[in-house]
């Protein structure tokens, strides 16, 4: 009797959960199905959506190795995913069905829909927890909570962790290919813009694993010192793969301990750093299962919806096309919009400027990074904005708004960075590139400051103020 396998954001074959156990129960037929244009509605980009249909084909290509077949559907919404699991099931004689849990409210909702329609036809579906360290519920403050503050939440992950919640799932040997043909998988609908280039991102977990051994090699042990520099190649890139499961978090901390002693929380500064990253990712997905309304747009401090956001559409345009007068901002955006990525301290800069130095929504700021991402997750996107704005769950303190020219100075000294992304401002001494003359811009064809620093300054604290004197 064969076994259905779900595949969604778990597009590997080493260390999957779900499919390990699909695979000890019997012959494994595997599933995949696309919601483009659910999807799309829901935010998430062309380039995500063009590097997880690659993911696909070489999932399928891996499977295929392995005797397994891939179907593939596609659906107009996931309230289509449990009938047409349920006609899948039945067309090829599967009792049971497998798949690792999401959770965002959106997917944890279709997951129970699933298991409730294949239990209501006397099927068995079972989702797995693959994605965390620690399920959702496992990890709660001293009053039964969901943790709300990252470092009580990093000190109990670490303190609760064992060696068998790291322990890595069993690959599924290969199988006899039953009587079922792996479907072509076919081309992404027309999503009206076009991806960044396939070759910067390549998929698949081969990709993965490769972009991985590379980072322990040459990177890791520097991640402390260099992972703030845009211009450097100092962090790991990684961040697609583990959006979109090419690779799993166990076996990034597994290669973790392995190089730093068999310690995950102390010993080389640089691993130990980039652990707690992985942390951050886990405490997000903690945050949307435990404080659902971040699902639905809303500011995880409630109080702080009553902020006064300013309609700047002149403002805004200007933000998402490089053109703020800022050099590094706009070096960041038009990095984000070229490459459907965008370096982390950049990430913090561009938000916290759009939230406070223009005081517009930090909600249409985490849209446009959805929009392009190749690595857009709901959870760490909308976790990164709500700190930048003050919004959030360890939010930066209101009164926190870095100076863009402060920051590009200290983490782009030579102007490097600018340079690649400003080539207008590439012919500048790099001592110059961080805040050009205003005889400068006018003969390099580069905007003015479109907001002045302290005047933006003063009025996101007063607009702040004005908030906490109404609580």
């Amino acid at each position: 009797m064969p076994t259905l396998m779900w595949f969604r954001s778990d597009l590997r074959i080493q260390d999957n959960t779900a499919l390990a156990a699909a695979a000890r129960q019997g012959t494994v037929i595997a599933v995949f199905l696309r919601s483009a244009m659910h999807w799309q509605r829901h935010g998430h980009g062309v380039n995500k959506l063009d590097f997880w249909h690659r993911g696909v084909i070489a999932l399928g290509e891996a499977l295929d190795a392995l005797g397994i077949p891939l179907l593939h559907r596609d659906i107009a919404g996931f309230d289509q995913a449990s009938q047409v699991l349920l006609a899948i099931a039945r067309e090829v004689g599967a009792e049971t069905l497998h798949f690792n849990r999401e959770y965002p409210l959106d997917e944890a909702r279709r997951d129970q829909d699933v298991i409730t329609t294949f239990n209501r036809h006397g099927l068995a579906a079972t989702g797995h927890h693959d994605a965390l360290t620690f399920a959702p519920g496992e990890l709660l403050t001293a009053k039964g909570d969901p943790y709300a503050v990252f470092t009580p939440f990093s000190r109990a992950w670490h303190r609760t962790l064992t060696a068998a919640r790291l322990a890595l799932r069993d690959s599924p040997p290969r199988q006899t290919r039953p009587a079922v043909a792996s479907d072509r998988i076919p081309p992404l609908p027309s999503l009206g813009e076009a991806p960044v280039a396939a070759q910067r991102w390549p998929a698949g977990e081969s990709a993965a694993a490769d972009r991985l051994e590379r980072f322990l090699r040459f990177r890791a042990r520097h991640y402390a010192r260099r992972r703030d520099f845009p211009a450097e190649q100092g962090t790991s890139e990684l961040s697609p793969y583990l959006a979109l499961g090419m690779i799993s978090h166990r076996q990034c901390l597994q290669a973790a301990l392995s190089m730093n002693g068999g310690s995950l929380a102390e010993g080389d500064a640089g691993i130990v750093g980039w652990v707690s990253e992985l942390v951050w990712r886990e405490f997000y997905l903690h945050v949307a299962a435990g404080f659902p309304r971040v699902c639905r747009h809303r500011a995880f401090q409630l109080h702080t919806e009553a902020l006064p956001w300013r309609n700047d559409e002149t403002g805004f345009r200007a933000w998402c096309e490089g053109r703020t007068g800022y050099p590094i901002v706009d070096a960041a955006m038009r990095q984000l919009v070229h490459t459907g990525w965008m370096h982390n301290r950049l990430r913090m800069i561009v938000a916290m400027f759009l939230s406070k130095h223009l005081l517009i929504d930090w909600r249409r700021g985490e849209a446009f990074f959805l929009r392009h991402l190749v690595d857009g997750e709901f959870c760490a996107n909308n976790g990164g904005w709500q700190w930048a704005a003050s919004t959030g769950t360890d939010a930066a303190p209101y009164f926190r708004l870095f100076n863009p020219t402060t920051q590009s100075r200290r983490f782009d000294p030579d102007g490097r960075f600018i340079a690649e992304y400003v080539p207008e401002l590439s012919s500048l001494e790099p001592r110059d590139r961080h805040d050009p003359s205003e005889r400068q811009r006018v003969s390099l064809g580069y905007p003015p400051p479109i907001v002045d620093h302290r005047a933006a300054r003063a009025r996101a604290l007063d607009a702040f103020k004005s908030l906490a004197s109404a609580r």
